[in-house]
């Protein structure tokens, strides 16, 4: 099999190019070239910009395209006709936070979606439009493509080469030891995807034709945050302790869920519904979930050959903060145990 992967360098699509040439299929990206990504002998690569560029890819063929990297939905317009006629699937790499959280409370596929207001700008992505301009993107891609559109809506993505170091930042802020603060009770939960187990998922969907629509995320209800600390903890022989900080606690001292403690939504947020997302039809169609271990050990073997640390990371407080939390924290349990 002969894929075309837009984008395919930094994390999602660079795992996905691994799965592919693991498996004995061929594979051409089409990016700008601007990422630290390494020269790769077997893969075949064509630079450009997707939104100005396609004709750099000629009136090739291939059997599938995957499309890492699609934001607005203009741009993925254009490459979702471009190929309509030269491609056997088109593969969309979507998001969980697509729903409209305000209807429901764990998002099954056919759940309500977000909705872009009618004064946003449909070209430019901003936080505060990114689901609902992704969930135009599926659109797209389902109008042009119908039965060979597959698209997929992971949760949070883990694991080696992330660049957002948002689950990077438990196995090694465990690994420094010390005191952590975590939120809340182990028994929050959470969700997230292994970069490993989207990428297998959609090679599995590609080689055997699957269409439809797909939750990419870990079993509802199956982890919280006491299995993920725990795993941190075993995997990088901390002896490092968790002090389990309240929620109000953080809010007055404006502790932003998810940035400053991710993966952690808190009760009443309105985006707590992708912390229990139904992910059972991609389950029974074949995704695989590997261990919470298995995903702390290769974030944390990766993550110290990078150098990473506590305090230089993209997500997760700075030690001086967590500190200085803590600190006033055990100060006002102390108190009011007088």
């Amino acid at each position: 099999m002969n894929v075309l992967i837009i984008g395919g360098t930094r994390f999602v699509g660079r795992h996905i190019t691994d799965e592919f040439i693991a498996r004995g299929h061929s594979v051409t990206q089409f990016n700008r070239g601007i990422s630290n990504a390494e020269v790769r002998s077997n893969v075949e690569t064509i630079h450009g910009d997707r939104a100005n560029d396609l004709e750099r890819l000629g009136d090739r063929r291939w059997h599938a395209v995957i499309d890492t990297c699609g934001y607005t939905p203009d741009v993925v317009e254009r490459s979702a006709r471009c190929f309509a006629d030269r491609v056997e699937r088109y593969l969309f790499i979507s998001t969980i936070s697509v729903y409209d959280e305000s209807q429901t409370s764990a998002p099954a596929e056919d759940a309500p979606l977000q909705a872009l207001p009618a004064d946003a700008d449909r070209t430019q992505m901003i936080p505060e439009t990114y689901g609902a301009l992704k969930a135009l993107c599926e659109a797209v891609v389902q109008s042009t493509y119908r039965h060979r559109a597959t698209v997929l809506r992971p949760g949070l993505v883990a694991g080696p080469h992330d660049p957002t170091d948002r689950f990077t930042y438990w196995p090694v802020r465990v690994d420094a030891g010390g005191a952590v603060l975590a939120p809340v009770a182990p028994d929050e939960p959470l969700q997230y995807i292994d970069v490993r187990d989207l990428a297998q998922f959609a090679v599995h969907a590609v080689e055997r034709g699957d269409g439809g629509t797909y939750n990419c995320v870990t079993p509802k209800g199956s982890l919280h945050f006491g299995d993920l600390l725990e795993a941190c903890a075993r995997v990088s022989g901390s002896a490092g302790s968790f002090t389990w900080v309240d929620a109000d606690f953080l809010r007055e001292r404006e502790v932003g869920p998810w940035s400053d403690v991710p993966l952690w939504i808190p009760k009443g947020d309105p985006h707590r519904a992708i912390t229990s997302a139904d992910s059972s039809r991609a389950l029974v169609q074949g995704l695989k979930i590997r261990p919470v271990s298995q995903t702390v050990r290769d974030t944390l073997t990766w993550a110290r050959a990078a150098g990473k640390r506590p305090g230089a990371l993209g997500a997760g407080l700075d030690p001086p903060r967590e500190a200085a939390l803590l600190q006033e924290y055990q100060e006002r349990l102390t108190a009011a145990v007088k």
